[in-house]
C-alpha cells in the first residue's frame, strides 16, 4: 500500500499531539515509528487506521483520501494489547478459523506454515508464550490479505528467541510487497528491518529519514 501523509496535525481538546507530520511510503516499504511515551505514536496509528478522524487532504492510502477510502479491511492491525479473553478455552485453530471464514485453502496453509504455527496449532490459547501469541495475531491479520500491516510494540514481553523469529517473519512479509509500519522501542528491530524511521518528539517535533541517510 502506498501512503502519503501531508501536514498531518491532530489535537485532543485543543492540545496538539501531532503537528504537521509529512512522510510517504511505497509498496513494500518498512517504517519504524519511534519516540518516547506521549510523543504521539499511538495517535498517529489511530489516524492511519481510521479510528481517529482527520481532515481532508492529510492522509492518502493508495492515492485515495482516507475519508473516501472504502477498503480499510486491507489494513492489518496488531495492537500491543489484544482485547482477548486468554482464559477462554479456545485453540489456535479455532481462533484462526474464525478469522478466515472461507474453506481452509492453500493460502490459509501458507500463512500457518510461514509463521510456523503447526507445532501448537491445536493447543489452547492460554498455554502459549508471548511470542507465540504475537505470531497468532499476526496470522489473524494476514488472513484478510492486507496491503498494510501495522504492529504496535510486538516485542513487548517477548523473549529473544521469539524476537528473532518475528524478525524472520517480517522480512518474509516485506518480500511480498506488504507495507509494514512498526511502533517500537527496540533498536535491534529498527536497525535490522527498517527502510525508513519516523522519530516523534513530545515537543511536537519529528524526524523522518531513510535508514543509512540520517544527517
Amino acid at each position: 500500500m502506498r501512503i502519503l501523509v501531508k501536514n498531518l496535525s491532530f489535537a485532543y481538546t485543543q492540545k496538539f499531539v501531532l503537528n504537521k507530520i509529512n512522510f510517504s511510503l511505497a509498496n513494500g516499504d518498512f517504517l519504524s515509528v519511534v519516540g518516547k511515551n506521549g510523543s504521539g505514536k499511538s495517535t498517529l496509528i489511530k489516524c492511519l487506521i481510521g479510528l481517529l478522524k482527520v481532515g481532508r487532504d492529510q492522509i492518502y492510502l493508495d492515492d485515495i483520501d482516507i475519508n473516501d477510502y472504502k477498503k480499510m479491511f486491507k489494513i492489518g492491525y496488531v495492537p500491543q494489547k489484544v482485547d482477548f479473553n486468554y482464559e477462554f478455552p479456545i485453540t489456535v485453530k479455532e481462533v484462526l478459523s474464525a478469522a478466515y471464514r472461507k474453506r481452509r485453502d492453500s493460502f490459509y496453509a501458507s500463512v500457518i506454515n510461514s509463521l510456523d504455527l503447526n507445532r501448537f496449532y491445536y493447543d489452547n490459547i492460554n498455554t502459549l508464550s508471548g511470542g507465540q501469541l504475537q505470531r497468532i495475531f499476526i496470522a489473524r491479520a494476514l488472513l484478510n490479505h492486507p496491503k498494510l500491516l501495522i504492529l504496535d510494540e510486538p516485542t513487548s514481553g517477548v523473549d529473544q528467541t521469539n524476537i528473532e523469529s518475528l524478525i524472520v517473519t517480517l522480512r518474509q512479509l516485506k518480500e511480498h510487497d506488504i507495507t509494514i509500519i512498526l511502533v517500537t522501542h527496540d533498536e535491534a528491530l529498527v536497525n535490522k528491518l527498517s527502510d525508513y524511521v519516523l522519530e516523534l518528539d513530545e515537543t511536537l517535533d519529528y524526524t523522518f529519514y531513510k535508514v543509512g541517510e540520517q544527517v
